[in-house]
């Protein structure tokens, strides 16, 4: 089915409407009730890697961060789609490193860091780049590190049918809202689901409220270090410190954006069907405005101003929806 989707944002040039962003937005409290939406809560989604928290939990539930005496830092990364940056790979080589576990065993693949993009920086030419610096490799680490810890197959821990793997998937049968989930392979070769937009919201309302140790642990983690769960310049990095320590965040690829709040034990979850950054930030941005929630530093990211290459201001792009009561 295809989700009912509503125009989030728009673009303009010349004052007149160029291009129509649709997609979602569902905001639950912390037990999933559906509070606010826009278009089709209810709709499945690929979660991406705003399912990272979710996908740490193994590691914690098992007494990962004791077995290897691990803080804040490393679970941060677990749950990090990071920039590359020297902060955080060297953080991925610790974890592997405690874990006795080789870079080589890492299946995320690589690419060119975020950082370059997000900081403006021109990429060097010829370089060379490792799995270290994907943006998944936190995750990865983490997943190699808890089969080391249960003695389980390291060659094989993508395989959906992993001990590891089933674990995930058990965890994310709790938010399917009486339907399904639907799996998937990320960008990083790790299953991945499609769930409803308010269950996926449900999840971070849960990591707000501090519901379980495992959810405590990991807002603790994302909260203190915002820097590393994404990286300089990024969404991700503003957000939270705009929320000063009372929102975690999480984006994911395809334009989704899922946000925590711990101050009204809130889930928000937003999709742009799309997936255009700058539409989803636009997006997500409005959501905290309508809920009356302070957002201070986020002017950036509120209305993206387009420039052509000459610099010259060319057009922008607004969120144009509001959000409806449930039931309403």
């Amino acid at each position: 089915m295809i989700p009912r989707h509503v125009p989030l944002v728009v673009t303009t040039r010349g004052g007149a409407t160029e291009g129509v962003h649709y997609g979602s937005v569902a905001v639950v409290d912390a037990r999933g009730r559906l509070l606010m939406g826009a278009g089709d809560p209810h709709a499945l989604n690929f979660t991406r890697s705003a399912l990272k928290p979710l996908q740490a939990m193994p590691f914690l539930a098992d007494g990962g961060m004791a077995h290897y005496d691990f803080g804040s830092h490393e679970l941060a990364l677990m749950c990090a789609s990071h920039s590359g940056e020297a902060m955080h790979t060297s953080i991925v080589q610790g974890i592997l490193a405690r874990a006795g576990i080789g870079a080589r065993l890492l299946q995320c693949g690589c690419h060119v860091p975020h950082y370059f993009a997000a900081a403006g920086v021109a990429v060097p030419p010829g370089r060379k780049w490792l799995a270290l610096q994907h943006n998944c490799s936190g995750k990865h680490s983490g997943f190699l590190a808890w089969c080391r810890m249960r003695r389980e197959n390291v060659a094989r821990y993508l395989d959906p049918a992993h001990p590891l793997q089933q674990r995930v998937a058990a965890l994310v049968r709790r938010y399917v809202r009486g339907g399904r989930a639907v799996r998937g392979i990320d960008g990083c070769g790790a299953p991945n689901y499609a769930l409803p937009l308010a269950g996926l919201a449900q999840i971070y309302a849960e990591l707000a409220a501090g519901t379980g140790t495992g959810q405590r642990a990991i807002f603790y983690a994302m909260t203190r270090h915002p820097d590393l769960v994404s990286g300089t310049g990024r969404f991700d990095l503003a957000l939270m410190k705009g929320g000063r320590g009372d929102w975690v965040t999480k984006a994911g690829a395809m334009g989704v954006h899922a946000v925590g709040v711990r101050s009204r034990s809130l889930g928000i979850a937003v999709r742009i069907a799309d997936g255009t950054p700058y539409a989803l930030q636009a997006a997500t941005v409005s959501v905290l405005e309508q809920l009356r929630l302070p957002i201070p530093g986020l002017d950036p990211w509120r209305h993206k101003v387009m420039r052509n290459f000459t610099g010259r201001v060319t057009g922008g792009a607004r969120a144009v929806f509001r959000l409806a009561r449930a039931g309403a």
